[in-house]
């Protein structure tokens, strides 16, 4: 029995991205608004309903061709840096419209579930609840009255999901 395929299918599922494709993706991404990587990450997040995230470890090193290759600019936001599209990154983005596409709709698909214990809505769902908790998480780092609060409320959605298989 094979567990990866050379046409991108592991267990009947295609590979979200192939090789180049995160590339295009991002300066399409980044053509509609500057961004910077972890918006990135959130925002492919949110486009396939949580079904693929890509790692820090995988938008980082793109984002780092796109600035070698002058396709993008950035510019310090904070503590963060900003990315956005230079005008050989636009040509480029306009060369790539088609590909870029049918990137997005690859991606688009991946909120498309087949299992029926995972359907879209809970799926989405999850994603934002995800966001969230982590948003909340994060600003309230010093508040442990917060950060209380968020576990009780987490405890509580958790208690009433597990009564769900009961009822």
């Amino acid at each position: 029995m094979r567990h990866g395929r050379a046409d991108g299918h592991r267990g009947g599922r295609r590979r979200p991205l192939n090789h180049g494709d995160l590339r295009l993706l991002i300066l399409g991404l980044v053509s509609e608004e500057a961004r910077h990587g972890y918006d990135l990450i959130r925002e492919i997040e949110s486009r396939t309903g949580g079904a693929y995230v890509p790692s820090p470890g995988v938008i980082y090193p793109a984002l780092e061709a796109l600035l070698d290759l002058g396709l993008v600019e950035a510019e310090m936001d904070g503590q963060r840096r900003t990315f956005r599209l230079t005008k050989d990154g636009s040509k480029e983005r306009e060369d790539s419209a088609a590909t870029i596409e049918a990137i997005e709709a690859r991606l688009a698909d991946l909120q498309e579930s087949d299992r029926p214990e995972d359907p879209q809505d809970v799926r989405g769902a999850m994603h934002r609840l995800r966001h969230a908790v982590r948003d909340a998480a994060r600003s309230a780092s010093n508040d442990g009255e917060t950060r209380k609060a968020i576990a009780d409320i987490l405890t509580d959605a958790q208690e009433r999901i597990a009564a769900l298989k009961g009822a």
